[in-house]
This record gives C-alpha cells, sequence and structure tokens, in this order.
C-alpha cells in the first residue's frame, strides 16, 4: 500500500495511506496529539513510579519516543511494549523530523536504536527505558494482568472498525493490571460502549487540537 510523507499542522511529519486515506497521526499535529493524548491523559498519571506500557500500533515510534523524553521528566522507569503487524520501512522512518521538532538531537540514537532492534527481544534503549516490539495482529495479543497503562493508537474506525470492537478491548482489559489505565485518541459511542461491555469505567476528555473528545478507561 502506497505510503506518502506529510507535514501536519504542527510541522511534525506523519504517513498517509493514500488508498485509504487514513493517517498515522492527526493531520492538526502529530507530536502535540501524541503529548496530548498519551503523556498527558495517560503518563503523567504514574510520576515518579515504575510504569509498564502497552502501545497499540507502534508505528513511527513517535509515542515510545516522546515517553522515553517525558519519563526523565516524571523520574519514571519505562518497561515498553510495541505491537505492530505492520511496520514502516526503515527509509521512511529516517524521513521522520520528530527529534528536531522537539529539539532533541540527544534522542537521535534512540529514536533509530528503537528502530534498528530486533523484533521480539527486548532492549534497554536507555537505562531507565527497555523496549519489545512485537510483530504480529492485535486480535493475538494475550498478556494477562501486565500493564499499567495502554496506548490505544490503532487506525480509526472508519477504516478498521474491528479494531475497536469488544473482542479487543477485552483484551486490553486483560492485558492491564488493576487501576491500569487506557487512553486513545478516539471518543464514538460505539467504542465507549465496547469498553463499559469489557468492565472498564470510561470517561470523555477534551482532546487534542482539531478533535472535540478522547476516552480514557480504567480498570478498577
Amino acid at each position: 500500500m502506497k505510503q506518502t510523507l506529510f507535514i501536519t499542522n504542527d510541522g511534525s511529519t506523519s504517513i498517509r495511506l493514500d488508498e485509504l486515506d487514513e493517517t498515522y497521526h492527526s493531520k492538526h499535529g502529530a507530536i502535540q496529539e501524541a503529548y496530548h493524548v498519551f503523556i498527558k491523559n495517560g503518563l503523567s498519571l504514574f510520576e515518579g513510579r515504575s510504569v509498564s506500557v502497552l502501545e497499540i500500533g507502534f508505528g513511527t515510534g513517535l509515542n515510545a519516543l516522546i515517553t522515553l523524553k517525558e519519563a526523565q521528566n516524571l523520574k519514571q522507569t519505562i518497561d515498553y511494549v510495541g505491537i505492530e503487524a505492520h511496520p514502516v520501512s526503515f527509509d521512511m522512518i529516517m524521513q521522520m523530523n520528530y527529534v528536531q521538532q522537539l529539539d532533541q538531537d540527544n534522542l537521535k540514537s534512540s529514536f533509530e536504536l528503537m528502530h534498528h532492534s530486533d523484533w521480539q527481544k527486548r532492549i534497554a534503549i536507555t537505562p531507565n527505558f527497555s523496549l519489545i516490539k512485537e510483530k504480529k495482529l492485535f486480535q493475538e495479543i494475550n498478556n494477562e494482568n501486565q500493564f499499567d497503562l495502554i496506548y490505544f493508537d490503532a487506525f480509526g474506525f472508519r477504516v478498521q472498525p474491528e479494531l475497536w470492537s469488544v473482542e479487543i478491548f477485552q483484551k486490553m482489559y486483560k492485558a492491564l493490571k488493576k487501576d491500569g489505565v487506557l487512553v486513545t485518541y478516539a471518543c464514538r459511542t460505539s467504542i465507549k460502549n465496547a469498553m463499559k461491555e469489557c468492565g472498564f469505567t470510561v470517561e470523555k476528555l477534551p482532546g487534542a487540537p482539531g478533535k472535540r473528545e478522547m476516552l480514557r478507561a480504567f480498570k478498577i
């Protein structure tokens, strides 16, 4: 499927899947959306703690990169698992401008290591951030009581409704520890209802720029 690089409104890069008219990040700003949804409303809840993170849709590695950056400020040790069925090519990854846009040249080697590292193998990106990338379908996830936080960053409901189903959110619920949290950019009624059916306590929050609302779900 053809992929096209484009610049989002905050100056950060993303990828468009031309045949689906779907993008990896918000056209209103890849970095600002990632910060709003996954850091402000997710990772920051665990300040000063060791955090086990599951990302649904590793994609370009943007969420992992900003988690690595912000974990230093939040005094966290991160155990990060990224699930991706269709990895982005390294050539395309090298066109992403996240390090420059974040003004963090010191993170360049870490970002490259994230993408150079072997799949299915834990690697220490820094002393306080370990990563495992798992190449598999979301339907194949079978973890139980393992994660504090889930970044649910799958492609949108319009193009892949099966990824926003009760079946998938049951897997997310099982994968979370008690008092675990799931955050996502989406806020469709059917998605909220699917989460609730699986046992989640769900709240609507203000969305990232360009989106009215987002969802945050708790395993109480």
